[in-house]
């Protein structure tokens, strides 16, 4: 896994002083990388049901869509407020400074489905979060919050169902 975080830059002081900014676009743009890191994950959930993976906007969409080809699987999309078609279902949720809002279809999943939840990266948790009560509401069972990178040190996983995360690399 080193030679897969040792792709990833480091932007300091982005996007404000004193924050140390992941950037993941130098691993997505490795085509070997990428592929590896997709299948690393995929691999975990082959043969486990998964019927829908869950995107999260915007980097979400990258890992989720890799996964669900990966996986056999159709992609559903959490995007902000207002940028999904058709009637939606929707949570605000606290963030460091203010709130946010994200939508989900309500027709996204029959209750029941097994679905993976994936970002690019667990920081706080508070995104995962508000998705993973989104896909409850709408009864759907959340098997894994699937990461690419995790920030251990400001302890995410804590927010989100107990054995219930898994990121490929650890920060």
């Amino acid at each position: 896994m080193e030679d897969l975080k040792n792709i990833i830059r480091d932007i300091p002081d982005f996007p404000k002083k004193g924050i140390m900014f992941k950037d993941i676009t130098t691993l997505l743009a490795d085509a070997k990388s990428f592929h590896r890191m997709v299948d690393l994950i995929a691999h975990r959930y082959i043969g486990q049901g998964i019927e829908q993976v869950v995107g999260i906007e915007a980097r979400g969409f990258i890992l989720g869509s890799a996964l669900a080809y990966r996986l056999g699987t159709g992609v559903t999309l959490v995007r902000k407020a207002g940028k999904l078609p058709y009637k939606t279902r929707r949570k605000t949720y606290d963030l460091e400074y203010g709130s946010d809002t994200l939508e989900i279809h309500e027709d996204a999943f029959t209750p029941g489905s097994r679905v993976l939840v994936v970002d690019d990266l667990l920081a706080t948790g508070g995104t995962m979060a508000a998705v993973v009560d989104l896909v409850q509401e709408l009864g759907a069972e959340v098997v894994e919050c699937v990461f690419m990178t995790e920030l251990e040190f400001l302890e995410g996983r804590k927010r989100l169902p107990d054995g219930k995360v898994y990121s490929l690399l650890k920060f």
